[in-house]
C-alpha cells in the first residue's frame, strides 16, 4: 500500500535547522566525488523525464531545486505525477506533498497514468500499489503548511526514508502571503539549502501571473511573486496547455494540426546547457502525455 506521512509523526527533531552539522565534514566524505571529478567528468547524473527525446537535454540532479510553473488548469499536477512515475521506474524514491489534493485522488490519477486506461481493474490497482510500496510516499496534509513544518518534512524524508525527490504542490500553500516577497525569498533560500545539505531534488509548483489570455506561453518572468524566486532555484520549467486547440476541436473549427496539445518550456537549467521547448500529445484515456512527433 502507499505510504502516508501525517502529523502523527514526531517531526520535532527536524524542525530546527541543522546546517552546521551537515556542512562540516572530513575529507574522507568527498573521496568518491573527487575520483569522479577526474575519472568520470562526463558522467550524466540525475533522473530523466519519461520522454526519450529529453534524456540528453535535461536531468534532475541531487542537490537541486526545480520550479514547475504554469497557469491554473495547465496540467502541472498531471505532468508531475507522470514524471514521478518515471522517477520510480529509474529506482528513485519520491514523496509528494500535495496540499490541494487528497492522497487517494493523487494515487488514482497516477494509477490511471500507469495503467493507461480510464478505469483500471481492481487487480491493476492492487498491482500499482504493490509496485509503488516503499518507493512512493505522500504527505497527508490539506490546506496550509507553515514553512518550518514543510522543511521538517523534507529533512525527515531525506534522513529517515532516503527519499530522492520531494514534490511540494504548491508554494501558495506554504503559509506565506501572496505579496510577502521577503518570506518567499527566505523560504526558497531554505529549500535550496535543504536540497544541497541532504542531497535530494526538490520540485516546487508555482503559479503564473494572469496575462491578457492563456493562449500565450508564459516564461520564467511570469512566475507569480518575487523575481528572486527564479533567481535562487536551479531549474525553471513552465507547463503550458494549448486551450485554443482544445476549443477548436470541441467547436469543430480549423486548427494547426502540427501544434502540440501541451508544451514544457525549460527557461533555466543552471547545471546543464539546454533550454528549449518540448511538445507533448495528451492521451485522455490514460490522462498521460506522450511525445509530440511534430514538435
Amino acid at each position: 500500500m502507499a505510504q502516508i506521512l501525517n502529523d502523527t509523526i514526531d517531526f520535532a527533531e527536524y524542525m530546527e535547522d541543522t546546517d552546521a552539522e551537515h556542512r562540516i565534514r572530513s575529507t574522507a566524505a568527498y573521496v568518491d566525488d573527487v575520483i569522479k571529478h577526474f575519472h568520470s567528468p562526463d558522467e550524466e547524473k540525475g533522473a530523466f523525464l519519461p520522454w526519450k527525446k529529453t534524456h540528453h537535454e535535461i536531468r534532475f540532479r541531487p542537490g537541486e531545486v526545480t520550479l514547475w510553473n504554469g497557469y491554473n488548469g495547465s496540467g502541472k499536477s498531471l505532468v508531475i505525477g507522470q514524471i514521478s512515475l518515471g522517477f520510480l521506474d529509474q529506482g528513485q524514491k519520491v514523496c509528494t506533498a500535495s496540499m490541494e489534493m487528497k492522497p487517494h485522488v493523487t494515487l488514482a490519477r497516477m494509477c490511471r497514468q500507469k495503467c493507461g486506461h480510464e478505469s483500471p481493474t481492481v487487480e491493476s490497482i492492487r498491482n500499482f500499489h504493490t509496485d509503488t510500496d516503499k518507493k512512493f510516499w505522500l504527505y497527508d496534509q490539506q490546506g496550509t503548511v507553515k514553512p518550518k513544518k514543510m522543511l521538517a518534512v523534507i529533512r525527515y524524508c531525506a534522513d529517515r526514508l532516503k527519499i530522492d525527490h520531494i514534490v511540494i504542490d504548491s508554494l501558495m500553500k506554504c503559509g506565506m502571503g501572496e505579496d510577502d516577497y521577503n518570506a518567499h525569498k527566505a523560504f526558497i533560500d531554505q529549500l535550496t539549502a535543504a536540497a544541497r545539505d541532504w542531497n535530494i531534488h526538490i520540485h516546487l509548483v508555482t503559479h503564473a501571473r494572469k496575462g491578457a489570455n492563456e493562449h500565450e506561453m508564459p516564461g520564467k518572468m511570469d512566475v507569480k511573486g518575487s523575481g528572486a524566486i527564479t533567481d535562487q532555484v536551479d531549474n525553471v520549467i513552465t507547463v503550458w496547455r494549448n486551450k485554443k486547440k482544445e476549443r477548436a476541436i470541441q467547436e469543430g473549427t480549423t486548427y494547426d494540426i502540427k501544434a502540440p496539445d501541451s508544451v514544457l518550456i525549460c527557461d533555466k537549467q543552471r547545471n546543464g546547457d539546454w533550454e528549449g521547448k518540448i511538445g507533448l500529445y495528451f492521451d485522455p484515456r490514460g490522462t498521460k502525455y506522450n511525445e509530440w512527433v511534430h514538435a
